[in-house]
């Protein structure tokens, strides 16, 4: 029986952090076994904001890097760059000519990173383009190779609903050509949380370190952030609503150790924050330490390698669909 196919990617920008390896990487190790995997560095969606191009290009190797040293194959799923395959774009602007306005414009996503609250106002001229089309690029990355599940975080299903959307409509316009994907969301660790505020998420583009636990994070580093991390009035632990950051770092806990959170809030409700923040570091260095060991064995000639065979295979997935797309719209 043929496999479904499974796509995902993360953008490199910023540091990969505990967030993205919970939230997704782990996610994407432990089922891609059971799916013909596709795996991208985003490369394209990266520039919609400013980036150093210097540092573009190293963060790039350095997350293809992360992903093999997390434990995906590249014997058992393919990686590569998104930039190193043209079609990524071609198909961006076909599907430009069928998305409408306003299905950009209501893309919680694209209001937060644009700043914008309520209604549209004067900042929106200013806005870059790319921003806004960024869903779009999504949906053409996903359409490209006929996938049928997209692993996804919470905040990304609407990126995955415009998708359908699109392959939908253009189905409907042109005869069947695109598979319309399912969203496959992790129910626990969907949104692992800011240590120093948890009404936002973990994120590799907040300014305060103290944010986020990074991949490649010293042991001294893991302690101190832990150590720093914010937690609610009282002192005994308890999982409740009314409770987040300590429900953030009673989760973050919960997902590496495997243990319920009410069992974890169980077996320390009396023994204090500071023996509770002693062992969750501990665990996340036990989780971070060979993982920052196989991460130092790659080399950056192995990966490269690994890359353009990805690209390789990826192209002539891309280019026989973008030929069909092309001859369905007349311009093949």
């Amino acid at each position: 029986m043929e496999k479904q196919r499974i796509f995902s990617g993360i953008q490199p920008s910023g540091n990969l952090h505990l967030g993205n390896y919970l939230g997704a990487i782990k996610n994407w190790v432990d089922i891609y076994g059971n799916y013909d995997a596709i795996f991208c560095v985003v490369d394209l969606h990266a520039i919609t904001v400013p980036q150093d191009p210097k540092e573009l290009k190293r963060k790039t190797l350095d997350v293809a890097k992360i992903y093999l040293a997390a434990g995906i194959d590249p014997t058992r799923a393919n990686i590569f760059i998104q930039s190193d395959v043209p079609a990524h774009c071609e198909l961006m602007w076909i599907l430009n000519t069928i998305a409408k306005t306003g299905e950009l414009f209501k893309m919680t996503q694209f209001k937060d990173k644009a700043g914008i609250k309520g209604n549209f106002n004067e900042k929106f001229i200013s806005i870059d383009v790319g921003l806004m089309n960024y869903p779009i690029l999504m949906a053409a990355d996903i359409l490209l190779y006929d996938t049928s599940v997209v692993p996804v975080g919470e905040d990304q299903l609407q990126h995955v609903e415009l998708a359908r959307d699109l392959a939908r409509r253009f189905n409907h316009r042109f005869g069947e050509i695109f598979t319309v994907p399912e969203a496959l969301v992790k129910k626990e660790g969907m949104r692992i949380m800011g240590l120093d505020d948890t009404s936002k998420k973990m994120s590799k583009s907040s300014r305060s370190k103290y944010n986020r636990i990074e991949l490649l994070d010293t042991i001294d580093e893991i302690r101190d952030k832990i150590k720093r991390a914010v937690t609610d009035s009282g002192q005994t632990i308890e999982y409740k609503e009314d409770r987040p950051a300590l429900r953030n770092l009673i989760n973050i806990f919960s997902l590496i150790s495997g243990k319920k959170p009410d069992k974890i809030a169980t077996d320390y409700r009396e023994l204090g924050y500071k023996n509770f923040k002693e062992e969750l570091a501990q665990l996340v260095i036990d989780l971070l330490k060979p993982f920052q060991q196989r991460y130092g064995d790659i080399l950056d000639e192995e990966v490269q390698k690994i890359l353009e065979k990805g690209a390789q295979k990826a192209r002539i997935i891309a280019d026989k669909k973008i030929k069909e797309v092309k001859t369905k719209v007349g311009l093949g």
